[in-house]
């Protein structure tokens, strides 16, 4: 699938892969999605997959109130640049050990709705143009949310097809 160039195609393939990252979930059994991955992976199973997502939205909501707000936003995280994205991940996969996966999957919904607010706000000229936004140097507002959400729901329909295929 192409990349998105406008805000609808980012709503479209946005839409269109988490609900396929939905059904592929619902066609497991219950007790194939609670199943720990056969595979080795920072990601153990369903649950751990689905939180890395949410908490990705997480960070590019901070990212996008802070930079909307006139400020330098700590990209990817206070801490932390994208050459320690590893640990960062580590760290959001060890924070969330004890949440069920019921509650990553309403989690999930939740911040993903978020996004696409966020995504309806602007115009195309607004997610396109390269440096439109200051705090989003040298790209456009569009990139941050494709990465945090279309992109990002491939690589865990990857994931979990790979799990799925391993059952």
């Amino acid at each position: 699938m192409a990349r998105p160039t406008t805000k609808e195609s980012i709503l479209t393939q946005s839409d269109e892969n988490y609900q396929k990252l939905m059904d592929l979930i619902d066609s497991m059994s219950p007790a194939e999605q609670e199943q720990v991955f056969s595979f080795e992976d920072r990601d153990k199973n369903v649950r751990d997959v689905l939180i890395h997502l949410h908490e990705w939205h997480n960070m590019m909501e901070r990212w996008y109130t802070d930079g909307m707000a006139g400020e330098k936003p700590a990209i990817p995280a206070p801490g932390y640049t994208f050459k320690t994205t590893p640990e960062l991940n580590l760290k959001i996969w060890e924070s969330y050990q004890d949440t069920p996966l019921a509650d990553a999957k309403e989690l999930l919904q939740k911040s993903a709705d978020r996004m696409i607010q966020l995504i309806e706000q602007h115009t195309d000229e607004e997610l396109f143009t390269k440096k439109y936004y200051k705090w989003t140097n040298t790209t456009f507002l569009g990139a941050y949310f494709i990465s945090s959400t279309s992109s990002h729901y491939d690589w865990a329909l990857k994931k979990l097809r790979q799990h799925k295929k391993s059952l």
